[in-house]
């Protein structure tokens, strides 16, 4: 009902509404290239991989999702790659998120940065298999077959690519997997609640804490880098120059606090768990929660989906 009203209050979230909503059912399947892994990255990245999803396989998904649902006339052009179409769901995207997820995004962050940070520090005292049986009674680990409740009977047989998990604030009751086995195994799963002391303000600000072991340069740095950022983003960010980020971030990365991956012809850091750690000890996990992404998918998706 507020969508609706909205919409009529606002022409172009009328338009992005009507853009995605064929695309996205209450229940039943959705298109998996809506959800990409890339999406981890954030946002930019995410949308830039759906507006890349090859052809075929944007015919092959839009086919399978319109056997059960009536599509409008313009997803036809999306299942061409038509450049034009391509173009409207990416604005649709960035609208959605701007004023749908946008004014709660500090709650859907804080809520699966907790998730995500609960999950690695028990595996990294415990091991993965402890971390796996964290998720019980959702998930139950049984060596070496992973079972979750789910709408239909299925297996996927992981054939040495590894498990992706992604903690989702829009997930619940039950997880959600991709539906071709052909792409990276990913389950997407509900994010724990919060404690009640999560969400207690405090103004303290990491920088000022761990700035006396940095220094206040190189403590910023590392801040900023609770969203995974290139060189010359983390320069922007951080307020220094490209020379001094890049130099910034190898001291880091050689004390283990960062991670640098090259992506052609770019190199993107992000925190390591150490790196995470630290900054947790010198700010309240509210804050360091509150500043982090949730590495999570696009757009909420529900677990009724793929029945």
């Amino acid at each position: 009902m507020q969508a609706a009203a909205a919409g009529r209050t606002h022409p172009d979230r009328r338009k992005m509404l009507s853009a995605l909503a064929p695309l996205m059912p209450a229940r039943g399947y959705f298109p998996d290239f809506l959800t990409p892994a890339a999406a981890s990255g954030g946002l930019g990245s995410g949308i830039d991989a759906v507006l890349s999803t090859p052809k075929p396989r944007l015919r092959a998904e839009l086919s399978l999702l319109a056997q059960d649902n009536a599509l409008p006339s313009w997803t036809r052009s999306l299942a061409d790659g038509d450049v034009d179409a391509l173009r409207r769901l990416g604005r649709a995207l960035h609208q959605y998120h701007s004023s749908v997820l946008g004014p709660r995004w500090r709650d859907v962050a804080t809520r699966v940065e907790a998730d995500r940070r609960h999950r690695t520090g028990v595996q990294c005292r415990a091991g993965t298999e402890a971390m796996l049986r964290t998720f019980g009674p959702m998930l139950h680990w049984q060596p070496s077959v992973l079972t979750a409740h789910y709408p239909v009977d299925r297996e996927v047989h992981l054939g040495g690519r590894g498990l992706l998990l992604v903690p989702s604030y829009f997930c619940r009751r039950t997880p959600v997997a991709l539906l071709d086995d052909r792409l990276l195994p990913v389950l997407v799963y509900p994010a724990r609640p919060l404690l009640p002391d999560t969400t207690t303000p405090d103004t303290t600000t990491p920088d000022s804490r761990l700035a006396p072991l940095l220094g206040h340069t190189r403590a910023a740095v590392l801040q900023t880098l609770q969203e995974p950022h290139t060189t010359t983003e983390l320069a922007e960010h951080a307020g220094v120059s490209l020379s001094s980020a890049s130099e910034h971030a190898a001291v880091l990365r050689r004390a283990g606090l960062v991670a640098s991956v090259r992506e052609r012809q770019q190199v993107r850091h992000t925190l390591t768990q150490l790196g995470a750690d630290l900054l947790s000890a010198g700010a309240p996990t509210s804050l360091v929660q509150s500043n982090s992404v949730a590495r999570s998918t696009l757009r909420p998706r529900h677990c009724a989906h793929h029945d």
